[in-house]
């Protein structure tokens, strides 16, 4: 995970700026094990190529939602944890989207509903009459299912 020295280019100064991170983010990642950058002759830290695509990795992994530990994971091929880690993450994912997709379909259900009040239209009500039951949390998924619907009566 070492940079070459010949390839070691960036001040931490430098590649906190590059970033538009403040300094001890990057000491902090570093404490955390996903930076090794080179030492100079003087003790400070240098960064090449390498060291700022795995910040760039970093950034983008925690912008998509990721935690440390599952960028740690991701970062490291010879980690015993790395295929349950990113597992989980995907199966969070997966469960997320699931929601979302739940959340569009009765909005787009309510958007077209005559009904004033969604809670009283038939239709919407088949659509959470497993969740009345105690046997769901959300509204089934049916692609397209409104999209060529007429508006429903309520």
């Amino acid at each position: 995970m070492k940079s070459s020295a010949v390839l070691a280019q960036w001040t931490i100064g430098e590649l906190a700026e590059r970033f538009e991170l403040a300094t001890h983010v990057l000491r902090h990642w570093e404490s955390e094990g996903l930076l090794a950058p080179v030492r100079d002759a003087g003790g400070r830290r240098r960064y090449g190529e390498a060291d700022a695509y795995r910040v760039a990795t970093i950034l983008a992994s925690k912008a998509a939602g990721m935690s440390l530990e599952q960028v740690r994971a991701m970062l490291d091929g010879a980690s015993r944890e790395r295929h349950r880690v990113l597992d989980a993450h995907l199966a969070d994912i997966d469960a997320s989207i699931a929601a979302l997709e739940r959340s569009r379909a009765m909005a787009l259900h309510a958007l077209e509903c005559r009904a004033h009040d969604v809670a009283t239209c038939p239709s919407f009500r088949a659509h959470v009459a497993d969740i009345v039951a105690g046997e769901r949390r959300g509204m089934p998924l049916h692609r397209g299912e409104h999209a060529e619907a007429a508006p429903h009566a309520g």
